[in-house]
């Protein structure tokens, strides 16, 4: 099989900012190298590495110039974004539990659990501030602490 790991998902937004804060401040990305588009946005990465073209793009849509970003990946009604429409969730590898719930509580995020003992996995799932599903698989015997 070709495909070897998720190498990014873009979200498009009419609020850059929101998710800005959403994914360095809460999931801590960081905000990194980013083609000159003609159209705003981040790109966001997890570590130093920007080899591999960050983990989630950003995608913002300026309505009073959205020419570029309509040339380059098509128009969609802003009014339809959403939700995950046809992508269900975006799951991510993660550790340290205590302190996801700590951010996740002091930055007023909603948010539920389950363990999935066959996998050994404890998950955490909310959405973020353009209501796509995220998911944290933890290891679960972190959910015993």
């Amino acid at each position: 099989m070709p495909v070897t790991k998720l190498a990014h998902y873009s979200v498009r937004t009419t609020d850059i900012d929101a998710s800005r804060h959403f994914y360095t401040k809460v999931l801590g990305f960081r905000e990194g190298f980013r083609p000159a588009f003609k159209f705003p946005g981040i790109w966001l990465y997890h570590g130093e590495d920007e080899a591999d073209y960050g983990v989630v793009h950003i995608v913002g849509i300026d309505p009073d110039n959205p020419e570029g970003l309509t040339d380059y990946l098509g128009e969609i009604d802003p009014g339809t974004l959403h939700g995950s429409a046809a992508v269900d969730h975006l799951a991510f590898l993660a550790k340290d539990l205590a302190q996801m719930r700590a951010t996740l509580g002091r930055e007023k995020i909603a948010f539920r659990e389950r363990t999935v003992p066959d996998l050994g996995l404890h998950q955490v799932f909310f959405e973020d501030p353009s209501g796509v599903t995220i998911e944290l698989n933890f290891p679960v015997s972190e959910a015993a602490v």
